[in-house]
């Protein structure tokens, strides 16, 4: 479920546990912004490779084309899949991909996204782009509709402070992506919820940490200690 909150969009979306997990998407003019960093990034490199090989005749105009399919198509593909979907220019603006459900971007997910950016930019400067995020709730183009991707907003973790007597503790079994995320969100949000609230949360999360009620709650703020691994 996504509700619109000014530019911006609110993305909701509900864990197997019941932990709800608020998306906030990113709007038209931070991804923009974005875009643009890595362009400027892009061009500045395929510069610098045709300065350095540009001499070498042949085998230098090679190297340049596969270096401007490496800038244009690799470049996204590779840093969104091995730097936590992030290129340098969505690391810039706290951005982020990730799948619709709030899970990590995959290969086959991010590869679909960009491939189909050049649809995306018809007729002329991300026209069918622009259209079709301002028809979606969450602002998807073309290609994070069909490889069902979405940018957030990713601010920088700032490390929580530890309360007392809470430690580090492991969950009692592995946990998927998004409960990580929701265990940790339920850690920071903590402090400003009612003790009943926390407790009614707790409850919820039980399985992962063996009980809910107040000790729950502890319990809870421990294991995402140990997700942030903070001794």
């Amino acid at each position: 479920m996504a509700a619109m909150s000014g530019v911006d969009t609110v993305r909701e979306v509900h864990t197997p546990e019941g932990v709800a997990l608020r998306l906030p998407v990113a709007g038209p003019v931070p991804r923009a912004l974005a875009w643009l960093i890595d362009t400027v990034i892009r061009i500045a490199g395929l510069i610098l490779l045709i300065i350095i090989v540009g001499r070498f005749g042949k085998i230098g105009e090679m190297l340049i084309l596969i270096g401007a399919f490496a800038l244009m198509w690799l470049y996204p593909i590779l840093f969104e899949c091995l730097w936590s979907g992030q290129t340098p220019g969505k690391r810039a603006l706290e951005l982020r991909v990730v799948m619709s459900d709030g899970v990590p971007v995959g290969w086959l997910a991010s590869i679909s996204r960009n491939l189909l950016r050049i649809l995306d930019f018809l007729p002329l400067y991300y026209g069918v782009g622009l259209v079709v995020g301002y028809l979606d709730g969450s602002h998807r183009r073309l290609g994070d509709l069909v490889g069902r991707t979405v940018v957030i907003h990713a601010p920088r973790v700032r490390p929580p402070v530890l309360a007392a007597g809470e430690g580090v503790m492991a969950p009692l079994r592995p946990l998927q992506p998004q409960e990580q995320a929701a265990v940790v969100a339920f850690s920071e949000r903590a402090p400003r919820l009612t003790p009943e609230r926390q407790a009614e949360l707790a409850d919820i999360a039980a399985p992962i940490v063996g009980v809910g009620g107040p000790e729950g709650v502890h319990r809870l703020r421990a294991v995402a200690n140990w997700l942030l691994g903070r001794a």
